[in-house]
């Protein structure tokens, strides 16, 4: 199944998505900047093969709902993103806000 709806964070609206996987869910929280995701984002790869696409993410891990990804703290961010101010082990909410 997936799921997809606005939420709000401090008056900014959002798109959570999330979809249900064998054994897994696939979280992700985005605007038109930037998104968080669960553990299945792979920093690496944007940061190195992908690095020209300029891409804003960050990456919580352990996490099973979209609630959940935004109260985490982020493993791993993209090179773009910490241009924004974006520190791994900021919360995801915190992050999304970084990315207005």
């Amino acid at each position: 199944m997936i799921n997809m709806e606005p939420i709000n964070i401090d008056g900014h609206t959002f798109l959570s998505i999330s979809v249900e996987l064998p054994k897994t869910n696939l979280l992700v929280v985005s605007n038109d900047k930037g998104y968080i995701m669960c553990g299945a984002l792979d920093v690496a790869l944007l940061n190195e093969k992908l690095k020209d696409r300029k891409v804003i993410a960050g990456r919580a891990v352990g996490v099973k709902t979209i609630g959940q990804l935004l109260d985490a703290p982020l493993e791993s961010i993209t090179f773009e993103a910490e241009e924004l101010g974006i520190t791994t082990g900021m919360i995801g909410r915190e992050a999304l806000l970084k990315m207005i």
